[in-house]
């Protein structure tokens, strides 16, 4: 069987465990292993529980609710999210150390699906930077070259994934955070229509944001967003699951490709070569006439990735408290310090303006894309930054510049966008190619995803590791 055809880590595993070919235990200690082995290289996770995920594990195997689609698949929690019993570090020295009441909206579907909680996964401060380090738990690298960063803010759950660590790792995504660690991590990775996964509480960047799936194979990511998918009380911007189920799978007519949707520069070149090569590979596939697109042609009125660092600044800032940002700031992260102390100098007046700017950017988007189009862009506009976050040797860590982003656009329209491993850049990471939709054409960028595994398979796991089913000899 091919590696495009046979079934992804996550599903191998937890259907061996439903057939009772496997125990629940078995898959779990091996997990364990696999974790302690990425501890001190890769530093992907914190606050573990191994002795109540091998509990859970023993009651799994021994009760009547082997049935789960999840069962026994081991998960890291992302450290943005509460875990019942465990603190929420969210990656600061600032945090409280009280333990949570609850469990997420994300991480208790999950778990209710059979999932077995082990950890939580490292992450920036706060989420707020593109590379996975602060001052709480060090340095996250990347498995693929360790010198460089798995990208944030979900690195700790895209490190672990792609070192076959976990069959499930949380992310979220408020500006790129499930699809850079997707891009330069190798793995597959979709950042939903804004809305349709219910999240509770409500996020720091309020209607930005959104909980998503990310996975080494299109069959995991289309399992993982069918259960995430869906209301949350206390989120009014979630459709009725009438209107979830009645979304048509469409088939894209039109591509358009773009280097940036922003003029925000010039690509570096290695990443124009492997984007304009996937570019190509991805209209051959599709059998479509590319139609390319200058930046400057995209929003006319604004610049949605300059307004999106307006907006959310200014929106941590208040979900912080200013008196706690202002009181805390000499113990946060550098690039914490940049980016709070640029939210705290937010006049109301540019914020909301910003705010109503999104419409336009909405509106720009709706026209562009019609219901027929796909848009191509480089997830990242750059080929990686070493794991402390500085763009070389030779500079300081400071908050990544815009620049080096392409992501930041469809969280403010809310646009659905998929990652897709695309081909290697001389840094040693995969590169990503992004495909943004139309509002509510989740499915159809879960349909690409499966279409572009079987013409372009990809590697399941980083080089020097194994994927977690086959570590259990499936």
């Amino acid at each position: 069987m091919s590696s495009s055809s046979r079934p992804g880590p996550l599903s191998a595993i937890t259907l061996a465990v439903r057939e009772g070919r496997l125990r629940a235990v078995d898959v779990i200690e091996c997990s364990i292993a696999a974790l302690e082995s990425t501890r001190d290289h890769l530093n992907p996770f914190l606050e573990e529980d191994f002795e109540g995920a091998r509990t859970a594990a023993e009651a799994l195997d021994g009760g009547d609710d082997r049935n789960g689609p999840l069962a026994g698949a081991p998960l890291l929690i992302k450290d943005l999210e509460d875990w019942r019993g465990h603190p929420t570090g969210k990656g600061s020295r600032t945090t409280s150390r009280e333990a949570a009441r609850a469990t997420g909206a994300t991480p208790s579907k999950l778990i209710a699906a059979g999932a077995i909680p082990l950890a939580k996964a490292t992450l920036p401060e706060f989420a707020i930077e593109g590379f996975t380090a602060n001052l709480a738990t060090g340095v996250t690298r990347n498995p693929w070259n360790s010198d460089y960063s798995p990208g944030g803010s979900s690195g700790g759950s895209a490190a672990a994934l792609a070192a076959g660590a976990v069959a499930i790792a949380t992310a979220t995504d408020g500006g790129g955070s499930i699809r850079i660690p997707a891009s330069f991590c190798g793995l597959v990775g979709l950042k939903p229509t804004n809305g349709i996964v219910g999240q509770w509480p409500a996020a720091d960047w309020i209607d930005y944001s959104t909980d998503g799936p990310f996975a080494t194979s299109a069959d995991d990511l289309r399992l993982l967003y069918s259960l995430m998918r869906g209301a949350v009380d206390g989120d009014p911007r979630v459709p009725s699951e009438a209107m979830l189920d009645a979304m048509t799978t469409r088939r894209a007519t039109r591509l358009i490709a773009a280097e940036r949707t922003s003029p925000l520069g010039p690509l570096p070149e290695a990443l124009r070569v492997a984007f304009t090569d996937a570019v190509g590979t991805f209209a051959q596939l599709y059998e479509l006439e590319v139609e390319w697109m200058q930046p400057v042609a995209f929003f006319p009125t604004g610049d949605p990735d300059l307004d999106w660092f307006t907006v959310t600044a200014a929106e941590h800032v208040a979900a912080l408290g200013r008196a706690f940002v202002e009181n805390n700031m000499d113990a946060f992260h550098r690039a914490t310090q940049e980016y709070l102390t640029a939210g705290l100098a937010v006049p109301i007046d540019d914020y909301l303006a910003a705010r109503r700017r999104r419409f336009e950017y909405v509106r720009r988007m709706d026209e562009i894309l019609g219901q027929d189009a796909l848009l191509l862009t480089p997830t990242v506009a750059s080929a990686g930054w070493l794991a402390d976050g500085r763009m070389d040797l030779h500079s300081e860590v400071h908050g990544l510049a815009p620049a080096v982003f392409s992501t930041a656009m469809q969280n403010v329209t809310g646009n659905p966008a998929l990652s897709l491993p695309a081909g290697m850049l001389p840094t040693g990471l995969p590169f990503g190619l992004q495909v943004t939709a139309a509002h509510f054409a989740d499915q159809q960028l879960l349909d690409v995803a499966d279409d572009w595994q079987d013409a372009q398979p990809w590697a399941r796991c980083a080089p020097g590791y194994t994927p977690l089913d086959e570590q259990l000899g499936l």
